[in-house]
């Protein structure tokens, strides 16, 4: 439950003086709301954060102000000057003046009713904006604010600029923002005193209310001590709640499973390689956890090539050969099939009964394959989201690889889990995109992690030039002659059709022009395409009958081709890094040179050059993640809109690093002395896990 003085930070936006249904709509443009928040609450307020100051602390007579800057200036209301009748475009004028001077306030389309209530003649006004020289006259055109004396203080000396939206004014979330800021309670103290000391950092109210009421232009640097408390207490609240979903996924009984070897040796048998030394170790890592009593958790991390399927193999054989089943989850059909497919012959020659479920199994199939899997006679499942449904009963699910983990959230992992028996299946869960050691602890803090660092032998280097669009007819040339050698070449494109907004080259317009120019083998494979069309589309490249593949991004993960040994990708400035890796790893599987041209449309911009120099200088999958996480930030690396990853709304800050391994070991530290969190501070810092809402993480793991 929620503790109770945090309710009014919950409260609907709304409950803000001034804040009603429309500007509640236009507060959730402008505000990045948490995920399933669907109407802007007080806290949301308080986390939308500004970018930058207007200083109006400048308070000179109207003889010493400097036209060009903004001031704040005391002046009486000497006379309104209307525009004649009939010309609107001419201003209206109000002349005012102090001891020193006078000068002009102009308002354009202005109501001359609201300004005479704004300005009565005679009347002494605050007033604040842009001074400007009209001729010899000085003026100030539609000024920011307009006071009396008595409503000084209603005045933001430092005002902060927010991000915003079309109809959404500055005026109105400062507003919002100092009620919000006056609605944080006294709570205790949740960081460890000699840490805070050390650092000079305000407490949690005093540090909101220098971002939101300023003293200073330097508090609104992401930097100062204010914005470092609060960027801290977003990273500790992540740990604490990740370490506290893997104590309690560690605490919950899990199933011990051994193997006795049989069927491991048969596949290693029938490998056309040895295993790597990586590929050993994970193993062994992967086998101790299945028979420790505990409920296993464990991130497989290989880059492009590195062999994870084969681990997965070899790990689902040790539920079978223990007499229980093993599924495979894949986040698309493509790659579900892909998997089928490296996976099939090995099963084979070690006697393994596999099937495939995905969402194109239907009737009597379907069926068929439900029946034979609760009744025991399918030892490793492979599908797609379809494996969640809930006719899907295994007979006994001892073990669960959930591919490509970020695609997937918590709760599908969760649902799979709970198949097995009293919901004890181990998981683990892999990924081909390396991810850099601070996302890991961000985002896969709950997880184990294996990495495999070697590629199988037999993987060759692939050569990756950048080549400029203009060049695309020399380029197809070259095609041409390695196509006559025996060649296969990936071509990838961003979009399937071609607008009049946009100027890629669509994979259909690209596909009919390298038929006119290499001849009727080129295919065509997009996203939009039917399930059994992409399927005769790959087979028909796979058995080398069409020569070049006209992509979407649809083939970048899992798809397996040994001949196919070049790879355009067009447009590539527009890809990020880890994407340009993935597609890349797509050749390089088999004996011949193997190349990735990056076709790209100049100028480039300074990240995108960045880009495509690190595509061309290395092909290490882990020093290319760490680059990308350096040009595009943390949010963004996994596609962390699109996978339901949190987004940080406060700790995107200058020592991010240093703040996290802190925040890390901080957490293990409350946890190994108060893993209920019931002492002083655990009590405090339950109330930061819920102020950043990472109660939910908690909740989900207990219930399960």
């Amino acid at each position: 439950m929620r503790p109770p003085e945090l309710a009014p930070l919950f409260a609907s936006a709304q409950s803000l003086a001034g804040i009603g249904p429309r500007l509640a709509i236009l507060m959730k443009k402008a505000l990045r709301l948490p995920p399933g928040v669907v109407e802007p609450r007080v806290v949301d307020v308080l986390w939308h954060l500004p970018t930058g100051v207007i200083d109006r602390r400048a308070e000179p007579a109207i003889a010493d102000a400097t036209p060009g800057t903004i001031v704040t200036l005391k002046v009486r209301v000497l006379k309104h000057k209307a525009p004649p009748r009939g010309n609107n475009k001419a201003p209206y004028k109000v002349a005012v003046e102090d001891d020193t001077g006078k000068l002009d306030l102009v308002f354009f389309h202005a109501e001359r009713k609201f300004i005479e209530r704004q300005l009565p003649m005679g009347d002494e006004r605050y007033v604040s904006g842009r001074l400007e020289k009209y001729g010899d006259n000085l003026q100030m055109a539609h000024p920011d604010y307009i006071v009396p004396p008595e409503a000084r203080g209603d005045l933001p000396l430092l005002e902060p600029v927010y991000p915003l939206t079309a109809g959404l004014s500055g005026k109105v979330l400062i507003k919002a923002a100092r009620q919000a800021v006056d609605r944080i309670p006294e709570l205790a103290e949740w960081q460890d005193p000699q840490w805070r000391h050390q650092r000079g950092w305000p407490s949690f109210r005093d540090s909101l209310h220098l971002l939101h009421v300023p003293t200073d232009a330097a508090d609104l640097s992401p930097g100062s001590k204010a914005w470092q408390r609060l960027a801290y207490d977003e990273l500790l609240a992540g740990q604490l709640a990740l370490a506290l979903v893997r104590q309690q996924a560690k605490a919950q009984k899990g199933r011990a499973v051994r193997g006795d070897g049989r069927i491991r040796k048969k596949i290693i048998a029938a490998l056309p390689f040895a295993l790597t030394g990586s590929q050993v170790s994970a193993l062994k890592e992967i086998a101790d956890d299945m028979a420790a009593p505990n409920r296993m958790l464990r991130l497989l991390q290989g880059d492009v090539g590195s062999g994870k399927t084969v681990v997965a193999l070899m790990a689902m054989a040790i539920a079978v050969e223990a007499g229980a089943q093993a599924a495979l989850m894949a986040p698309t059909e493509v790659l579900a099939r892909q998997h089928l497919e490296t996976i099939a012959p090995l099963a084979e020659a070690a006697g393994l009964r596999i099937a495939v479920l995905t969402g194109r199994e239907k009737g009597k199939a379907r069926d068929a394959i439900l029946g034979e899997l609760r009744a025991g006679a399918i030892d490793i499942l492979i599908g797609t989201h379809a494996l969640f449904q809930e006719d899907v009963v295994f007979s006994d699910l001892a073990f669960a690889v959930i591919d490509e983990q970020h695609r997937f959230g918590v709760h599908q992992r969760l649902a799979l889990q709970a198949k097995g028996k009293d919901g004890g299946a181990n998981v683990l869960v892999m990924t081909a995109t390396p991810i850099p050691r601070t996302l890991l602890m961000t985002h896969y803090g709950d997880l184990d992690v294996s990495r495999l660092t070697e590629k199988p032998a037999g993987r060759k280097p692939v050569v990756t030039k950048a080549v400029p669009i203009d060049a695309i007819d020399k380029l197809i040339e070259r095609i041409r002659a390695q196509l006559a050698e025996g060649a296969q070449v990936y071509w990838v494109c961003p979009l399937i059709e071609s607008s009049e907004k946009s100027e890629l080259a669509a994979a259909e317009e690209r596909h009919a022009h390298l038929v006119q120019r290499l001849g009727e083998n080129v295919g065509l494979l997009h996203g939009a395409m039917s399930g059994p069309a992409k399927d005769a589309t790959m087979a028909a490249f796979a058995a080398n009958e069409l020569k070049v593949l006209v992509a979407t991004t649809v083939i970048e993960v899992g798809v397996n081709v040994p001949n196919a040994n070049i790879m355009v990708i067009e447009h590539a400035e527009r890809f990020g890094l880890a994407q340009l890796h993935q597609l890349r790893g797509r050749v390089g599987r088999g004996v011949r040179e193997s190349f990735c041209m990056l076709l790209y449309k100049a100028p480039l911009g300074e990240t995108a050059e960045a880009r495509i120099k690190m595509m061309e200088d290395t092909e290490d999958g882990f020093l290319i993640a760490e680059k990308d996480l350096e040009l595009r930030g943390g949010g963004e690396v996994l596609g962390a809109r699109q996978s339901g990853l949190p987004e940080f709304r406060v700790a995107d800050v200058p020592g991010f690093e240093v703040l996290l391994a802190a925040a890390r070991d901080d957490a293990q530290l409350v946890l190994e002395t108060d893993p209920e969190l019931s002492g002083s501070r655990g009590r405090a810092l339950r109330a930061l896990l819920y102020l950043f809402e990472c109660d939910e993480a908690v909740r989900l793991f207990r219930a399960a």
